[in-house]
């Protein structure tokens, strides 16, 4: 299986878990014939840009990882752990494919497409499986070479095929180029280079398909400066994709991913169509760190600072003074990853452990706004629930000798594994909060 979507063998428990969400929810199966719903959201597919439109319904599986723990939390008597996860199972989230042979993920990438089309949704997939991928840390991994992996590519395109779908496009994989991996990696820059190319061919490769909306992922507001992101983005043949993805599998807030990819966004036009003096700069372009339009006088307030939103006007105003108006139309898109930020990234106390790792299954985290195409925001796409809500992030030590977490007392399961206590987590703590 190369795909974290689990798989169908439990019929009993998914049935057990529909029949659940149905109550708990209001869920309603779609009772039409499933080749209708199918041409109803192609045809919607065909008369807009892409596949997503306000009215768009994200695919919802039947058999994830939530549903069936909702059957084994209701067997065991807890029926507040159960309700939870009944109702996260009833979002939609984002399906990842990690690896396999091209046959194995051509079939599987039909079969999912052919499931969420006959429930008249729009499946997401993660295609994460870019040589080198994570710099070889937790979620190390990845094709043995560019030529597997553009094989791997085109076989991910063709289970596509025609049927509306979205693809958030190598998670980290512009954050983290080989370049920005410790140790003397790519001392020449040719892995850096062959990323940047593999990542471009993905990206044709996927658009191809008429169907297909495809977003390259670009971290999020406490990695890459503004106008670094927008250099990888555009070496890496962004404006032939939709847009770009923000915090996936992190848990910065949504307003901030906002602000940060609006002027990603800005940068990138800024750059590339916008002032003839400042075509190719993106250097020049203001940040979450640093705006040239701020006094920067060393007074508290006076300069930009990630950690601090009510400064983030200085970098509002250099692209409001510097960098043109573009029109919305003219500006690059994005999608935002919510499965996990409702309540904002984790901060310990100063010196409770030598490195925190705050991304890393952090306590208190909740569930982020729900699912939707329909934001409200001009250039969102969507929020989408990329990161498997449950699923460890790695064995986390904090800066400590390990094996055990010290924040849990227990050995994280791997990245990528279920963990029953995580997941019951984040649906107890979800903002907005889940209700029936």
């Amino acid at each position: 299986m190369t795909y974290r979507i689990p798989g169908r063998r439990a019929a009993a428990l998914a049935a057990f878990a529909l029949a659940v969400c149905t109550a708990w929810t209001g869920t309603v199966v779609p009772t039409a014939r499933a080749e209708e719903r199918t041409a109803a959201v192609a045809a919607e597919a065909a008369e807009g840009a892409g596949p997503l439109t306000p009215a768009t319904r994200f695919y919802v599986d039947p058999d994830s990882g939530a549903a069936r723990q909702a059957a084994v939390d209701a067997a065991a008597g807890d029926t507040d752990d159960a309700a939870n996860m009944t109702r996260l199972a009833g979002l939609p989230q984002a399906a990842w494919f990690t690896g396999g042979t091209p046959a194995e993920v051509r079939a599987e990438a039909a079969d999912l497409v052919a499931r969420a089309g006959a429930a008249g949704q729009v499946p997401v997939l993660v295609a994460y499986n870019v040589p080198g991928r994570d710099c070889g840390l937790y979620s190390h991994g990845g094709a043995t070479s560019s030529a597997a992996y553009r094989e791997w590519i085109t076989a991910l395109a063709e289970g596509v095929g025609d049927a509306p779908a979205v693809v958030v496009l190598e998670p980290d994989g512009l954050a983290a180029l080989p370049e920005d991996c410790a140790g003397s990696v790519d001392p020449t820059g040719e892995l850096t280079s062959a990323r940047l190319a593999d990542l471009g061919f993905a990206v044709t490769t996927l658009k191809q398909r008429p169907g297909t909306a495809v977003y390259l992922d670009a971290g999020n507001s406490q990695w890459r400066a503004v106008g670094d992101m927008a250099r990888r983005l555009i070496d890496a043949g962004v404006a032939r994709a939709d847009g770009f993805s923000l915090n996936v599998s992190n848990f910065q807030p949504t307003d901030h991913q906002t602000r940060y990819g609006t002027w990603v966004s800005r940068c990138v036009w800024f750059a590339t169509e916008g002032p003839e003096w400042g075509r190719g700069h993106t250097d020049w372009c203001a940040s979450q760190y640093y705006s040239a339009a701020a006094p920067n006088d060393g007074r508290p307030g006076n300069a930009v600072s990630a950690d601090d939103p009510t400064t983030w006007h200085w970098t509002d105003a250099w692209y409001d003074q510097s960098a043109g108006q573009p029109s919305i139309a003219d500006l690059t898109h994005f999608v935002v990853d919510t499965s996990r930020n409702g309540r904002g990234p984790w901060q310990p106390d100063a010196g409770t452990y030598a490195d925190p790792e705050t991304w890393c299954n952090p306590p208190g985290r909740g569930m982020g706004p729900r699912p939707t195409a329909d934001t409200g925001t001009p250039l969102v796409d969507a929020y989408l629930y990329v990161k498997t809500i449950g699923e460890s992030d790695g064995s986390c030590t904090r800066g400590t000798a390990g094996p055990a977490d010290p924040v849990y007392g227990v050995v994280d399961p791997p990245a990528g594994a279920w963990w029953p206590d995580f997941a019951h987590a984040l649906a107890r703590d979800a903002e907005p909060a889940l209700l029936p």
